[in-house]
């Protein structure tokens, strides 16, 4: 996965998966975000750009987002190959280039992803720069939960967080956290 930093203006496609409609920005020829409907921590209006022309780097960055994404549910692909345009913090991206070394069907708590990052008692802060996650399933977030293995907070709704689990289980024939 190839990361850039946000400049300059955004575009959208609305597409349709089994957890209700997904809302993909680019920006600059990369995947800027990945949005579920009713989402906490929306990025404000204007970022989540106008709808994509059929044509240019945005269309194409969001045609191939949408077939990743479609061959994701359908359990056919375990990882992404996206360039990504994700912004934040230094330790924001940190901590989301440590949510993509979580292997797929495999989960991690909030502690253990604070030490992967270096901070092993900044756990909270994890928690709260995986939940400003841009690119949701993508970069997956959905992975991290509880010290004790429960579901804890999703942006999505842990109804959400839950489908996106037990698909990663089924298709890799783990068992449940």
């Amino acid at each position: 996965m190839l990361t850039s930093t946000r400049t300059s203006g955004f575009t959208q496609s609305v597409v349709a998966s089994p957890i209700g409609p997904l809302t993909l920005v680019a920006a600059d020829g990369a995947l800027a975000g990945v949005y579920m409907q009713a989402q906490r921590h929306l990025p404000p209006a204007w970022a989540l750009g106008e709808p994509a022309a059929t044509d240019g780097p945005d269309a194409a960055t969001l045609a191939e987002a949408a077939r990743q994404l479609a061959e994701y549910f359908a359990g056919q692909r375990t990882g992404f190959e996206l360039p990504l345009a994700t912004g934040g913090t230094e330790f924001q991206r940190r901590v989301w280039a440590a949510l993509r070394d979580i292997p797929y069907g495999e989960t991690t708590s909030y502690g253990e992803l604070a030490s992967r990052v270096g901070n092993a008692s900044a756990s909270r802060a994890v928690g709260l720069a995986n939940g400003r996650n841009p690119v949701a399933i993508v970069v997956p977030c959905h992975r991290v939960v509880g010290s004790d293995g429960s579901l804890t907070g999703y942006g999505g709704g842990l109804d959400r967080k839950r489908f996106l689990l037990a698909l990663e289980r089924r298709v890799s024939g783990s068992a449940p956290a």
